[in-house]
């Protein structure tokens, strides 16, 4: 080989390595996002947890997941992501594609600022939890029970607030954003949680009001305050009049829309019922540890 040819094969791998190198500099077209979030629950069939990052005030889907195993893996445009500035996880129905044209929905559950190439997520976007500790209070009474012996029942019935003519509320808990509302819950040992109805106000009647038909046939929809009485419309497997006593009592925060018997996974405050009806109050206390948080790392 002649030192003319030589050089000519040396200039040609050098262009080679350096064209090599040059690529390495170009970032890739997509960027992995992982979601490491605690305490999430199974959704059921008609609902999927869906992440979404905020790029230029926009929120651009990162794509839907159901496996609430630590870990979730989503591959994502690199210049979004590195663009992104807050992660928020939804929930959204099942079947939605998570195309970048969508928006989440008003159910918000954890929401965290990017920080570098995390962010920390907590409950954000459902309520402001941390201003004032949650607290309540409950008696036991039942007012929507017209009886000859006049509410020798009072076992029967839970009330979410203070007695008296009328009885007050006497909630500590945040306004919740859209897309959320509180529901009161009565743990039946063996059984399951019967609910008391849900409620966004604390001073008014929930939306179960008028349920609970009293001994004597006569609907009444009770006292201005969230509660139940649970005197007729048993559901299967339980058994009516219900004793209420030494039950576990629990106040969540429901997705709304939500078609689950059962409280979901946000129960902020907890409480026993004791033996004595009213006048006798019983508290509610809060419950941090039922809140999912993480990180989500880019």
């Amino acid at each position: 080989m002649t030192r003319n040819n030589l050089f000519l094969v040396t200039a040609v791998f050098g262009l080679l390595f350096t064209s090599c190198d040059d690529d390495n500099h170009f970032s890739p077209s997509t960027k992995n996002l992982t979601i490491n979030v605690a305490g999430l629950e199974d959704l059921g069939s008609d609902y999927v947890y869906e992440g979404w990052i905020i790029v230029d005030g926009a929120p651009v889907s990162t794509g839907t997941f159901s496996d609430i195993s630590l870990g979730q893996n989503f591959s994502v445009d690199a210049e979004e992501l590195d663009a992104a500035t807050r992660f928020v996880l939804s929930i959204e129905p099942a079947g939605e594609t998570g195309t970048a044209a969508a928006t989440p929905s008003d159910t918000k559950l954890v929401v965290g600022d990017f920080s570098g190439s995390s962010a920390t997520v907590s409950v954000g976007t459902v309520g402001d939890f941390t201003t004032d500790t949650p607290a309540g209070k409950f008696f036991l009474r039942s007012p929507t029970d017209e009886s000859a012996d006049n509410n020798g029942n009072d076992e029967s019935g839970i009330w979410f607030g203070t007695p008296g003519t009328p009885p007050t509320a006497a909630f500590t808990l945040p306004t919740l954003e859209a897309g959320w509302k509180y529901e009161g819950w009565v743990v039946v040992d063996g059984q399951g949680p019967l609910s008391t109805g849900t409620f966004t106000a604390f001073d008014v009647a929930d939306d179960n009001a008028g349920s609970a038909t009293s001994f004597s046939g006569i609907e009444n929809a009770g006292p201005p305050i969230p509660g139940e009485d649970f005197f007729s419309n048993t559901p299967t497997g339980f058994s009516f009049p219900l004793d209420i006593r030494g039950r576990t009592i629990v106040i969540s925060v429901e997705p709304s829309p939500d078609n689950s018997p059962t409280p979901f996974l946000l129960k902020p405050l907890l409480g026993a019922a004791g033996n004595e009806t009213a006048p006798a109050t019983y508290d509610l206390t809060f419950n941090g540890a039922s809140f999912p948080s993480g990180t989500v790392n880019r």
